[in-house]
C-alpha cells in the first residue's frame, strides 16, 4: 500500500485575539518592569528590539524570496530621525521638567512613526530601481545603501557627525518594545496570510510562474522592500531611545549580517522560528560571558555547527505521520 504523508499544522489563536493577548502581557511585563534587574530588563529589551528586525527582514528574505543586506541601514534611518525629533521637540514642549506621561508617550510614538515612514520613504527609494535584480546583485546594492547610509550620517555635523547623538530621552521601556514587538508578528501574519499577501509567496515559490499569470512582481517585492525598511525603522527608534547614544559604526554591515543570520538561523519564512532565533541570538553572547576572551570565537562555531546541521533552519520543524 502506498504511502501518504499528511503535514500536521498546528492550530494558533486567530491573529486579533493573538495580538490583543501579546499587548496585555507586555502591559503585564511593564508592570513589573521596575522590579527586574537593570541587566535582566536590558536583555529583555534588546530581544524585543532583535524580535521586530528579524520578523521585518523575513518578510524580504523569507517569505518574498528576496536577499536584503541593508537592514541596517534601515534601522539608522529611524533611529537618527526619530532621536532628532525627540532632541529638537522636548526641551520646547516640556522645558527642564519633562512632559507627562501622556504627552511623553504621544511625542515618543510620533518620533517613531517619523522615524518609521522615514525608513519606508528609504526602502521605497531603494527598493524601486534595485529590486528588479535578483539574488546575489540585489544583496551587494542593499549592502551598499547600508554602506552610503553610515557614511551620510557620519558627514551631518547637525546629527552629530562621527560622534553621533547623544543625550538622547530615556523613553524607550518594556511596554513600548513588546507592543510593537507584537505589532509586527501581526501586520506581517495577516500580510502574509491575506488574499493580497499570497503574492508575496508566490514570487517566492516561482518568480517567473507568479509573472507569467498577471502579478506585477516588482510591486510585491517593493511593498515587501517598505514595509520591512518602516519596522526596521521602529527598532532603530527604540533602540536609539534605549540606549541614550548612537553612532554611524552601530549600523554598520556586521549589524545587518547579525540580523540576516536570525532570519537563517530561524528558518526562512518561518515566524515563529525567527522569534525564537532572535531570542536565541541575544541571549547566546551573554551566556557566554564568563568566557569573555573566547566568546565570540565560541559564538561563531556555535552558529557553524548550527548551520551545518540544520541548514533549513534551526527551529524549521515541519512534523509528519505517516498514513497507510
Amino acid at each position: 500500500m502506498e504511502s501518504k504523508i499528511v503535514i500536521l499544522k498546528s492550530k494558533i489563536p486567530g491573529p486579533h485575539l493573538a495580538l490583543f493577548t501579546a499587548l496585555l502581557a507586555a502591559g503585564g511585563l511593564a508592570y513589573f518592569s521596575d522590579h527586574l534587574d537593570p541587566y535582566h530588563l536590558d536583555v529583555l529589551t534588546t530581544i524585543g528590539i532583535n524580535v521586530i528586525l528579524a520578523v521585518s527582514l523575513n518578510l524580504v528574505n523569507g517569505h518574498t524570496g528576496q536577499f536584503s543586506l541593508g537592514h541596517a541601514g534601515f534601522m539608522s534611518v529611524g533611529a537618527y530621525l526619530s532621536a532628532a525629533v525627540t532632541l529638537n521637540l522636548a526641551p520646547k514642549l516640556f522645558g527642564e521638567n519633562g512632559g507627562g506621561v501622556l504627552a511623553t508617550g504621544v511625542l515618543f510614538l510620533s518620533a517613531l512613526l517619523v522615524g518609521g515612514l522615514a525608513a519606508a520613504l528609504a526602502g521605497l527609494l531603494v527598493g524601486i530601481p534595485s529590486l528588479r535584480l535578483k539574488g546575489d546583485y540585489l544583496a551587494i546594492v542593499t549592502l551598499g545603501f547600508g554602506q552610503i547610509i553610515v557614511v551620510i550620517f557620519q558627514n551631518i555635523e547637525a546629527l552629530g557627525g562621527a560622534l553621533g547623538l547623544n543625550g538622547i530621552p530615556p523613553y524607550t521601556t518594556v511596554f513600548w518594545v513588546l507592543a510593537f514587538a507584537a505589532l509586527t508578528v501581526f501586520t506581517v501574519g495577516c500580510l502574509v496570510r491575506s488574499t493580497y499577501g499570497r503574492g508575496f509567496l508566490a514570487v517566492r515559490d516561482d518568480e517567473i510562474a507568479a509573472a507569467a499569470i498577471g502579478l506585477d512582481t516588482t510591486r510585491y517585492k517593493t511593498v515587501a522592500f517598505v514595509v520591512g525598511a518602516f519596522f526596521a525603522g521602529i527598532a532603530g527608534g527604540l533602540y536609539a531611545h534605549f540606549r541614550l547614544t548612537i553612532t554611524p559604526g552601530g549600523f554598520d554591515f556586521s549589524k545587518s549580517i547579525e540580523i540576516v543570520v536570525m532570519v537563517i538561523l530561524g528558518g526562512m519564512g518561518n515566524t515563529l522560528g525567527v522569534i525564537l532565533a532572535a531570542v536565541l541570538l541575544t541571549l547566546l553572547p551573554e551566556v557566554l560571558r564568563p568566557v569573555a576572551e573566547y566568546r565570540m570565537i565560541l559564538y561563531s562555531f556555535l552558529l557553524i555547527v548550527l548551520m551545518l546541521v540544520r541548514p533549513q533552519g534551526l527551529f524549521n520543524f515541519h512534523l509528519r505521520k505517516t498514513q497507510p
